[in-house]
């Protein structure tokens, strides 16, 4: 097993707080380097508080459900011998309330389209295929509780 480490920092600086008008923004790090700027939602708290330019824990969320798919279906696909040239996401996860009231985010549908190379292009049953087992194999999609949906489709 292997740790995998994110930080998040956020720091007041001279904003009073307690009046509740402070900003969201804050700043995600992970163990490899890279930073990126975080903040709360406009959704759920509005600018000038939130950042719409930076990645919000929501689209975080969706983003690795859809990275984590992607990463399999690239290496199931290249052991089963298809040349996939280009793959792209536009995935999207629906924050709503459940049973007791509180947002949660109740379904992600990925949408992958990929485009397939050497002249080789699988059949819809192949395609489908390649992509159920990139979703059992996928550690974000066994760890989560929320329905993820994954609508592929085959680009030229």
């Amino acid at each position: 097993m292997a740790d995998h480490h994110a930080s998040v920092r956020w720091e007041r600086g001279t904003q009073v707080f307690t009046d509740r008008r402070y900003s969201r923004r804050y700043l995600m790090a992970f163990d490899g380097g890279a930073s990126v700027p975080g903040s709360s939602s406009p959704h759920t708290v509005k600018e000038p508080y939130s950042d719409a330019a930076a990645v919000d824990p929501e689209e975080a969320y969706v983003a690795a459900l859809a990275g984590c798919h992607m990463l399999w279906f690239l290496d199931i696909a290249c052991r089963a011998g298809w040349q996939i040239d280009d793959y792209r996401d536009e995935a999207v996860g629906t924050l709503a309330p459940d049973a007791a009231g509180r947002l949660v985010m109740t379904v992600v549908t990925l949408r992958p389209r990929v485009s397939f190379g050497a002249g080789r292009v699988p059949g819809e049953g192949e395609h489908a295929r390649l992509h159920h087992q990139a979703h059992a194999e996928c550690f974000l999609a066994n760890s989560v509780k929320t329905e993820i949906r994954c609508e592929p489709s085959i680009g030229s």
